[in-house]
């Protein structure tokens, strides 16, 4: 029986299809490649160019590949566009979540994985975030996360369907074999952003504001290696395939950093100055995000391996480095 990782070309999905092939395990890919890289799927996965919004398509999958569980990272997630263009998101998120479980409840298969995100919590009650604590997104595409994580709650009430929604908090790094790695455009992350100052991208990095509340004054996130983020989504399966009720689990490191801190161990990993420059606070921005991820460890047995700042950055760069242009060369 296989795994059916969908958005399996992007970021975090391509991670996870290492992860589960070096695991042993047999796995499908599903990916529209609107985001994702042909480039980044595992040569041992089987490859299928397919949007989820496409109903004919999903059924042929699922009548194709005996599919026994799904790693649901389908989802356009990107802030600042989910503002701008809602609709957009709705119809890939939400009908596709919808298209995705029409025919897996049609096929029989009742077990999901699903990428949710701390944007589900909006700005947090305390840190660190529990999972209990309220969902009150305060951008579009969290609210989008928080109803697929909804629709897959009430699906598995009427039907005999079993999910776990996994909110985390900053993703990144890079495989360790430097084959894989973050590659998106527009970038809108910390620490790529950060690398592109070293790699001749841009002169500067940007700190938005540097009043807030924290050590520093700059906004205090909590960051964790792609890698560990691909084991929680293999664990969470395993619990579905031992007969773990569904469930929402947050993955992060329990341990906030500054974006100045971040900067710091990225001028130390890369040996380059790396200029920065204070600008205007974004709109939204929370000065803190930090997660308890005391039940996935609790639970599911997820432990983080790779959570030094220094490793994290570390492994971006080698990736970076080595690809200055992400997937493009």
């Amino acid at each position: 029986m296989a795994i059916l990782v969908l958005g399996g070309a992007g970021y975090i999905g391509s991670h996870t299809v290492y992860e589960l092939i070096e695991a042993g395990r047999d796995v499908v890919v599903a990916d529209n490649l609107i985001t994702g890289f042909k480039a980044a799927i595992h040569p041992k996965a089987r490859f299928y160019q397919v949007d989820i919004r496409d109903r004919k398509a999903a059924d042929q999958l699922f009548e194709r590949e005996q599919i026994d569980g799904v790693i649901h990272f389908a989802a356009f997630s990107q802030v600042g566009e989910s503002m701008k263009n809602p609709l957009k998101y709705y119809d890939n998120n939400l009908y596709g979540t919808t298209v995705l479980l029409q025919s897996m409840v049609a096929h029989g298969v009742d077990k999901i994985v699903f990428s949710s995100t701390a944007a589900t919590y909006g700005e947090p009650e305390r840190i660190p975030i529990l999972e209990s604590d309220k969902t009150v997104p305060t951008n579009c595409y969290g609210e989008t996360k928080l109803a697929m994580e909804k629709m897959m709650r009430w699906t598995g009430i009427a039907h005999p369907m079993h999910y776990v929604a996994l909110r985390y908090f900053n993703a990144c790094g890079a495989h360790a074999s430097g084959k894989i790695g973050e590659a998106h455009d527009p970038e809108t992350h910390l620490i790529p952003l950060i690398l592109q100052v070293p790699l001749g991208k841009r002169e500067k990095i940007s700190i938005y504001g540097d009043d807030y509340p924290t050590k520093d004054g700059t906004c205090i996130r909590d960051y964790i290696h792609v890698s560990d983020l691909a084991q929680a989504h293999i664990l969470a399966l395993d619990y579905l395939m031992k007969g773990g009720e569904s469930d929402v689990f947050n993955l992060g490191n329990g341990v906030g950093f500054t974006v100045k801190e971040v900067i710091d161990v990225a001028r130390a990993v890369t040996g380059h100055p790396i200029p920065s420059e204070v600008v205007p606070r974004r709109a939204g921005d929370p000065a803190q995000l930090v997660a308890s991820s005391d039940k996935a460890k609790t639970i599911l047995g997820w432990k983080p391996q790779l959570d030094s700042l220094e490793t994290i950055v570390a492994s971006a760069w080698n990736w970076h480095k080595a690809h200055p242009n992400g997937f493009n060369g």
